[in-house]
């Protein structure tokens, strides 16, 4: 196995975001399969940064993940405050579609791990209407005890090391996801892994996004705090505030981080 290709990153709030185009993650991840590398593919957004500053254990699995994406415009404009570019957000929904194309084109396996029963296989039956060719080896849901060492997440990491995905999407919402590939990265023989959260309602129509002219004009947060207030408000309308603040005290120096 030859040394794994890593982009460049930038610092926002001590979280090292990879400096990438959607083009550049295709190419990359088609090069990590083919030359049977291994990489984690982790999302952030302003939820996510904001749980990076609290814990410490998860800010380092971040940083030691060889791809952080910047899923989010408000992590993108955090980013230009503190005066680096961020060419491109990454929002697993919009960027699915061509990494679904290229695993037809290459014969890539994908799993779908996460979310409640029975939406990870409508998610499946979704994405092959529309890409029919498109392998996807095998599913399961969310809803298992994901603690090291469980017989029933012992089960879980048996049926992907059956199974041997190119691809791992894990969809279990932040920050139990990154935990669970943390904990149990070593023993599962795939190539790529994912992190998610609800893309899989996404796909199965469980859950709509808003429209493209909110989700493309940095508005995502606010169609989805209205489609879910009750439990979105406090991310939303508390944590945005408190990362842009962050932000500022980093500019003026009064944060600092190792990086």
């Amino acid at each position: 196995m030859t040394d794994q290709i890593s982009p460049p990153r930038v610092s926002v709030l001590g979280v090292r975001v990879s400096v990438l185009r959607v083009s550049q993650l295709l190419s990359l991840i088609e090069e990590t399969i083919l030359n049977r590398q291994r990489a984690r593919l982790i999302n952030v957004n302003i939820y996510g940064m904001n749980m990076a500053y609290g814990l410490p254990w998860f800010r380092t699995f971040l940083n030691q993940s060889e791809f952080v994406l910047c899923d989010g415009f408000g992590v993108k404009w955090g980013a230009r405050l503190l005066g680096h570019q961020l060419p491109e957000r990454f929002t697993p929904p919009d960027w699915l579609p061509p990494l679904a194309e290229l695993a037809c084109r290459q014969n890539f396996t994908f799993f779908l791990l996460g979310n409640r029963p029975g939406i990870a296989e409508r998610a499946t039956t979704h994405l092959q209407q529309s890409f029919p060719k498109l392998q996807v080896v095998g599913t399961h849901h969310g809803y298992f005890d994901k603690t090291l060492g469980h017989p029933s997440n012992e089960a879980v990491v048996q049926t992907i090391q059956v199974a041997r995905p190119n691809i791992l999407f894990v969809g279990f919402g932040m920050p139990q996801q990154e935990r669970w590939v943390l904990e149990n990265w070593d023993r599962l023989p795939v190539n790529i892994v994912v992190t998610v959260g609800a893309l899989f309602d996404y796909i199965a129509d469980e859950t709509p996004r808003g429209p493209r002219w909110m989700t493309d004009h940095g508005l995502e947060w606010l169609s989805r705090l209205l489609i879910e207030p009750r439990r979105l408000w406090k991310r939303y309308v508390l944590g945005n505030p408190l990362f842009l603040w962050r932000i500022f005290k980093q500019r003026l120096g009064w944060l600092r981080f190792d990086d």
